[in-house]
């Protein structure tokens, strides 16, 4: 039932910088700010799709998953409180500041809040980038993905497929990562987990553009601007992406690619690869030097 990722949410002390970074860096474009100051970015025709709400530290505040209706929200709430999910209905402030007709919220069995909605505001032609570039592969993808640390990757595909009905793409398995990726529309993934036994958090969100052009830009940008790049430019073996990442202000790295294979379930099979990358994705100092996810431990929520 879940038809892609409508958006995400943090917190973090750094929030002002992603007034620049986000449209001069990203090319995302700025919406309404909230009334406490969160920073608001535009993807696409949606009212926005990313939000930087101040915060005393970097955080994962929420993950918003679309359907396509409000029964379908009532049914995958029903399904999750059978599997002894405790949902909880959004609030009217919740609702307005998510820019949707409907939303429920629950944590999933690692901490992390995950919300449900539907009826996502758009306002058609009103996209403009925040530079120069072709824009972003959204519509019915969504947003990009997202992937988190877990501590137990068994438990988070017997919840993630399970429960909520994300579809396995593939795995890769190359000690120490043991990832699983799953797709809920035509994007490879829109939903990634690594696991790391005793941690959850919050490692990446993928932004997808439409040329090669926009990404090599983009890393340029980073270069001249000091933004850190923690993964040279590369290609992944399993979605074939080409994309580079960096540590955004906000505590949470971004990758930034283009060339996303699409996943047709009627003919997909998924795969197991011993390997991340076909070339590429070089680890810099900044790697080594930077937190690698927003991190707690699990015993200690998020």
């Amino acid at each position: 039932m879940i038809q892609a990722l409508n958006y995400i949410g943090f917190s973090s002390p750094r929030y002002e910088e992603w007034l620049t970074f986000g449209p001069e860096v990203l090319g995302l474009q700025l919406a309404d700010r909230g009334e406490d100051g969160t920073v608001r970015l535009r993807a696409d025709d949606a009212a926005h799709r990313l939000s930087i709400h101040p915060g005393d530290e970097h955080a994962l505040e929420y993950i918003g998953w679309g359907v396509h209706t409000e029964e379908d929200l009532a049914a995958l709430t029903q399904r999750l409180t059978d599997h002894g999910t405790k949902v909880h209905e959004g609030t009217p402030e919740e609702i307005a500041d998510r820019a949707v007709a409907g939303m429920v919220w629950f944590d999933d069995p690692f901490g992390i809040r995950h919300e449900l909605s539907w009826g996502q505001v758009r306002l058609p032609g009103t996209f403009h980038p925040g530079r120069a570039m072709s824009g972003f592969i959204t519509g019915e993808q969504g947003l990009g993905h997202g992937v988190l640390v877990v501590p137990d990757i068994e438990q988070a595909d017997d919840f993630f497929s399970g429960v909520l009905g994300f579809r396995l793409s593939d795995r890769i398995i190359d000690p120490p990562l043991n990832a699983r990726f799953y797709h809920c529309n035509g994007r490879h993934h829109s939903l990634a987990v690594a696991e790391m036994p005793g941690m959850a958090g919050f490692q990446h969100l993928m932004l997808e553009t439409r040329s090669l052009d926009d990404v090599g830009i983009a890393y340029d940008l980073c270069e001249e601007r000091g933004v850190p790049i923690v993964l040279t430019m590369g290609r992944h073996t399993n979605d074939l992406t080409t994309s580079f990442y960096l540590y955004s202000p906000a505590g949470f790295h971004i990758e930034y690619g283009t060339g996303g294979v699409t996943v047709d379930d009627d003919n997909w099979e998924p795969a197991t690869y011993p390997k991340t990358k076909i070339w590429g994705h070089r680890g810099t100092r900044h790697r080594d030097e930077l937190p690698f996810a927003i991190l707690h431990p699990v015993n200690e929520g998020l």
